[in-house]
């Protein structure tokens, strides 16, 4: 029987001619990922150890986002641990304030995932970077030390999932919106510890955003990790983003499957995500009458450039319903500044929306737009569980930038065709 192609990428790291699903392998690791919140915990953790230091200073990223710039005492001495951590050992990928970003947008776009990586990370979204045809998947922070140290992780081979994606996407439907549609079919357990390996000539028409966004989600299903076959549109990325050697791995035709969906994107709507589950999804079309207080356009799911033009295609000329809040974060500080030379920042503010510095702030109900008793959100985050954003009672609308923008403009949930 032959492979996926999450089984061969991890069959070349743990130097075996092949593997099966449910075996348990050590694999080499290409990369391991730690932010503010995880980082502080492994850390803690390899002072433990008998080893000493980084198994590679080149090879280890940490990333200052989620309480950065710090909110409170608590998370400034996160920060100095980390802080303090980089320096002993001479961390190369060590980004803080200023240089920082979302860490999922911010690893691709400095080039330090390619395809064929086998990369971890104390978080659990690290599933993005399958995007670019890298087996990627989040950890525990025990975990991350042990990479830290060693540079090795011990999987258990995950059995396949295939998603055929044909057709061209209608305009305003985005990869939020796939994602979205494929959760509320097979449900946040539907892919448990399953790799999630999307196929088809639909694929063509879904940019590196949209895989990024797509695979980042793989998690919400369940899902072990995200995977996307390496095209021109990903080596042109790669290309432009790093310099590393890649290698692509394929599928073997035989390749044994527990599923197969074929998803005809044409068909798709825009889709939002109602409380408290991400599979709790609704097309635009069935939303019905639902006023919101806040809106949140940004995360490591929906920070990137296009997602910013598509929330300022709908939000120029036009303004924040009075009385709602809406808070737009651009994913990394490259995405931040394009945006003002694009002229987003100032159709936004323009808008009537505030700009925040790159940050993970609201979407994990750290800050920057915290919410009350009984209000609601629509966001363009990746998890809308009890309490996410805030108080208990309060709620968590997922979608795209679109319906977010569109939302804001009308102070309820609304697609963008009803505003233009």
């Amino acid at each position: 029987m032959g492979m996926t192609m999450t089984q061969k990428i991890l069959a070349a790291a743990a130097g075996l001619s092949e593997v099966k699903a449910g075996q348990l392998i050590e694999a080499d690791l290409s990369l391991v990922l730690g932010n503010d919140i995880t980082s502080p915990v492994a850390i803690h953790e390899m002072e433990r150890f008998d080893k000493k230091g980084v198994f590679d200073k080149d090879k280890i990223a940490l990333v200052l986002d989620h309480f950065v710039p710090n909110k409170d005492i608590k998370s400034a001495e996160h920060c100095k641990c980390v802080r303090e951590f980089a320096g002993c050992n001479e961390i190369t990928n060590f980004f803080d304030v200023g240089e920082m970003g979302i860490e999922h947008a911010l690893l691709p776009e400095k080039g330090l995932v390619v395809a064929g990586d086998v990369v971890i990370g104390a978080d659990s979204h690290t599933c993005t970077y399958g995007a670019l045809g890298a087996f990627s998947t989040g950890v525990g922070s025990t975990d991350m030390a042990a990479g830290m140290a060693t540079g090795k992780a011990w999987f258990k081979v995950p059995s396949a999932i295939k998603f055929v994606l044909t057709g061209k996407p209608a305009e305003y439907v985005t990869g939020k919106d796939v994602i979205l549609h494929i959760i509320g079919m097979i449900g946040v357990d539907g892919a448990l510890y399953q790799s999630m390996e999307f196929t088809g000539d639909g694929i063509s028409y879904l940019s590196m955003d949209d895989r990024l966004c797509i695979a980042n989600m793989a998690i919400e299903a369940g899902g072990k990790n995200g995977i996307f076959p390496v095209d021109e549109k990903t080596i042109a990325y790669m290309k432009e983003h790093s310099t590393k050697e890649y290698k692509v791995y394929e599928a073997d035709e035989d390749a044994e499957y527990t599923a197969t969906y074929t998803i005809d994107l044409s068909s798709l709507k825009p889709t939002v995500s109602f409380p408290h589950l991400p599979e709790n999804t609704h097309t635009i079309d069935e939303v019905g009458d639902i006023a919101i207080d806040q809106v949140v356009i940004g995360s490591c799911t929906n920070g990137r450039i296009e997602d910013l033009r598509a929330a300022a295609e709908i939000l120029k000329g036009r303004k924040v319903k009075k009385g709602l809040r809406c808070i737009v974060i651009p994913a990394t500080q490259a995405i931040y500044l394009q945006a003002i030379e694009e002229g987003l920042v100032q159709t936004f503010i323009q808008a009537g929306a505030v700009v925040s510095t790159p940050t993970c702030g609201p979407c994990l109900g750290g800050y920057m737009g915290i919410l009350a008793a009984h209000e609601r959100c629509v966001s363009t985050t990746n998890r809308n569980f009890v309490g996410r954003m805030g108080d208990v009672t309060s709620e968590v609308y997922l979608a795209s930038p679109y319906v977010a923008a569109a939302s804001a403009v009308t102070g309820k949930i609304s697609g963008p065709k009803d505003v233009l």
